[in-house]
């Protein structure tokens, strides 16, 4: 089916970044190898020169790491895919944040986890919360994304990140820490060492991973070339080893030719990958301002939501009585989507009254377009209230 006037369904659902501010990875990539064949012999953990691009980048971030530390994978949802494959049976605890990512959900459930959720506030997930479910309960691990958590946005205070790095390391529970939005901070100052020195990785304050408490995950998908899908895990090597072991063949050369790639991007002469950064933050911003501007419309009058400092969603309240799976099927109807809100939540009775909106990737227009269909739906739904 086709839909609004462009032909295609406008969509602030995905987790998808803005098509329009990437530059085509054709246009910088002039060196790839003649012999495909050679592929097969390449390290399984990954490129090497862009294992050690990431080594030196993240010197930026005051993150210390050991090059055979780092697994490169097909976006960060293959690394939670490989830690289950070696760590989780049918009926085992997985802990995560209460509400998070409908991706990560989606794995656990495939893997037959037990998904306990934990509560969270402005700072983070919540201590108490944390520490009555270990009292009585050892998980697998614990899955965090401390860096404008989807999909809330929340940005864990430096004080939380400690507090449950210090309550796991006591209980020996792994934590898995999803940092692939954590490029995209709005802040005054625009230099990643600054941010990661207020606001560290779980990684870095578990000293760098030596601690063997935290896997650290990401993906350039949000950030650059997201046709590449090209992420990472780094942590304790003996997890890394196994994790690369289980790592399915049939995607091995295909990925390993896309990390060349990727890499050739990253070092050509013609882009720069800072520079780059700095303009999807600074569309970004202006992006999520005016989504602020579009809920100011009599529609969303009675919607609770906090403007988050980074990321690419918002995760919203609707106004009182309104149901966000029936709020969707009437949006879809009218050419735009968004992702309803119990696809966020372990529990599915949970979130029947949120929706998160992804701000970054329809352009300016379209994102005021579909702003405006979302409002009209409301409208109708509120005249027969």
């Amino acid at each position: 089916m086709k839909y609004s006037v462009h032909g295609s369904l406008i969509t602030l659902a995905d987790e998808f970044s803005a098509q329009d501010l990437f530059s085509l990875t054709s246009v910088h990539i002039t060196d790839l190898p003649s012999d495909l064949v050679a592929l097969q012999y390449e390290n399984p953990d990954g490129y090497m020169p862009l294992r050690e691009w990431l080594q030196s980048e993240w010197k930026h971030k005051e993150m210390e790491v050991d090059v055979n530390q780092i697994l490169l994978t097909t976006g960060s949802e293959q690394g939670m895919d490989l830690l289950t494959r070696v760590c989780v049976e049918s009926g085992d605890p997985v802990l995560v944040e209460n509400p998070t990512s409908p991706g990560i959900l989606q794995i656990l459930r495939m893997r037959g986890a037990s998904i306990i959720p934990i509560d969270g506030d402005e700072e983070g997930l919540l201590l108490h919360s944390l520490d009555k479910v270990l009292a009585t309960t050892t998980p697998k691990f614990l899955f965090v994304a401390p860096n404008f958590t989807n999909p809330t946005g929340v940005l864990w205070s430096l004080e939380r990140r400690a507090q449950v790095l210090d309550l796991c390391r006591r209980n020996r529970i792994l934590i898995v820490e999803d940092d692939t939005y954590g490029d995209l901070h709005f802040g005054e100052s625009n230099d990643p060492e600054s941010f990661s020195i207020r606001y560290p990785s779980l990684f870095t304050l578990d000293g760098h991973g030596m601690g063997g408490q935290v896997l650290y995950m990401g993906s350039f998908n949000k950030t650059v070339a997201p046709e590449l899908r090209t992420g990472w895990v780094v942590g304790n090597r003996k997890l890394i080893e196994l994790m690369g072991a289980a790592k399915p063949i049939a995607d091995f050369q295909l990925n390993i030719l896309n990390q060349r790639m990727l890499y050739q991007l990253l070092v050509s002469t013609t882009f720069d990958w800072h520079e780059h950064i700095l303009l999807l933050k600074r569309e970004y911003r202006i992006r999520l301002k005016l989504m602020k501007e579009l809920l100011k419309q009599p529609a969303w009058r009675g919607a609770r939501y906090d403007l988050p400092s980074g990321g690419m969603f918002l995760w919203i309240q609707l106004p009182e009585g309104l149901r966000s799976e029936a709020l969707l099927k009437c949006s879809i109807g009218k050419g735009v989507d968004f992702c309803p809100g119990v696809l966020c939540f372990a529990n599915k009775r949970e979130g029947r009254g949120n929706i998160r909106l992804n701000f970054t990737q329809p352009g300016r227009d379209k994102l005021i377009q579909g702003m405006r269909l979302i409002s009209e739906a409301i409208n109708e739904f509120t005249a027969r209230g």
